[in-house]
C-alpha cells in the first residue's frame, strides 16, 4: 500500500480521474481555442496538425484540455502543444492528459517523446516533473519563428529549450 503525505491531493486526483475522459479526436476537430492558449499562432498550429494526433481531456461533456503530438521518425514523437482551459488549470487535467499521452506512446513502441518550451516558467517544471530532461537549446527560436514577440510573466521569450523523455525498456 502506498501512503501519500498529502491525502487532499490524492482525494482531488481520485475525483478528477473518476470524472474525466481522455481520447483521440480527428485533427479536424482539434479545439483551436484551447491550442491557441499554448501557441499564439493559428497558422503554426494548422501547419503541424496535419499528420499529427490530437487528444482531448473532457470533464463530463466539456472539453477542458487538448494536446497535439506529431511523429518525428519511426520511434520518436513530439508534443507540439498542450493546453488546459484557464478555469480548469492547476486541477490535475494537464497532468492526467500528459501522463496518458506518455503511456499511449510508450505502449505504441516509441523510444522517446520530445517537447519544446520556453526557458522559464511553470511549463518547464511541468515537463521536468514528468521525466523530461533538457537536451538542447534552440537559440532565438521565438524571435525567428513568430512575427510578434511572445511574453511570459512580462518577460520576452527568445530561446526554446528542447526536452526529451526517453522510455526505458523500449530500445529500438
Amino acid at each position: 500500500m502506498v501512503v501519500l503525505p498529502d491525502t487532499s491531493i490524492y482525494n482531488r486526483w481520485q475525483q478528477i480521474s473518476m470524472s474525466l475522459l481522455i481520447q483521440e479526436v480527428p485533427v479536424t476537430n482539434a479545439p483551436m481555442e484551447l491550442l491557441l492558449l499554448a501557441d499564439p499562432s493559428e497558422d503554426k498550429i494548422r501547419s503541424y496538425l496535419s499528420g499529427s494526433k490530437c487528444f482531448v481531456v473532457s470533464s463530463g461533456a466539456v472539453v477542458v484540455g487538448a494536446c497535439v503530438v506529431q511523429p518525428r521518425g519511426t520511434d520518436t514523437h513530439e508534443l507540439m502543444s498542450i493546453a488546459v482551459h484557464p478555469a480548469h488549470q492547476k486541477s490535475g487535467y494537464g497532468t492526467a492528459l500528459l501522463k496518458w499521452v506518455i503511456d499511449f506512446f510508450r505502449n505504441s513502441g516509441a523510444r522517446q517523446l520530445e517537447v519544446g518550451t520556453g526557458t522559464f516558467g511553470y511549463q518547464l517544471a511541468f515537463y521536468q516533473r514528468h521525466g523530461f530532461r533538457v537536451t538542447s537549446i534552440d537559440r532565438d527560436f521565438f524571435v525567428k519563428n513568430y512575427p510578434e514577440p511572445i511574453f511570459e510573466d512580462g518577460i520576452q521569450l527568445f530561446d526554446m529549450l528542447r526536452l526529451t523523455l526517453r522510455y526505458s525498456g523500449n530500445v529500438a
